[in-house]
């Protein structure tokens, strides 16, 4: 069956069986490999994505299930190719990573709760990535990496919301969608057609 999905703000059609998973599908399909599988039971968070912004499991999920919505995975929180987000450099500077395998988990789960409050608790940091299981790091440099991220977040002066390096590049005051001269960044001019799809 062929199923449409919005992931990292580019829109992509896959033929899939009904009873694959968005996992499955992101990985095999959309050479996607950031979200792992761990225990394939929604327990450990190896294989969370965000969906509508809030994470979930996606090896629980059918790909048919997630027409419609929009999927960030690990691999669309970069502001572009080779770059890496505020969340994604605090967990490398705070070592709040070992082998890797849960990071993009709970960077995902991070991003999600410092999209909805920019000073959290370190409870609220812990209450977040209770679901994501780390065998490595004993959490300490993981919340450390939060409350970091957090904190350059919050003395940032650009706008929270993931903006994808596909995402085009709307000026509310525009009467058309064609860009105007000089309105691209950097970033955004070494992609594909200024960042449009």
């Amino acid at each position: 069956m062929k199923v449409n999905l919005k992931v990292n703000g580019r829109s992509r059609t896959v033929d899939v069986e009904p009873r694959k998973t968005l996992l499955d599908t992101l990985r095999e399909d959309l050479s996607l490999v950031g979200s792992h599988t761990g225990c394939e039971h929604g327990v450990c968070g190896a294989c969370t994505i965000l969906l509508d912004g809030a994470p979930v499991r996606s090896c629980l999920m059918f790909a048919a299930q997630s027409d419609g919505y929009e999927i960030t995975t690990i691999e669309g929180l970069a502001p572009a190719a080779g770059e890496l987000g505020i969340i994604q450099d605090a967990f490398c500077e705070t070592h709040g990573l070992q082998c890797g395998y849960c990071t993009p988990g709970m960077i995902l789960t991070a991003h999600a709760l410092l999209e909805k409050t920019d000073n959290p608790s370190r409870e609220d940091i812990v209450e977040a990535i209770s679901g994501n299981i780390c065998r490595c790091t004993g959490y300490g440099q993981i919340v450390e990496a939060i409350e970091f991220a957090a904190d350059r977040l919050r003395k940032a002066n650009s706008p929270r919301h993931i903006k994808h390096a596909n995402e085009p590049v709307k000026d509310p005051n525009a009467k058309t969608d064609a860009p105007q001269e000089g309105i691209l960044e950097a970033a955004e001019s070494d992609t594909p057609h200024g960042g449009r799809p």
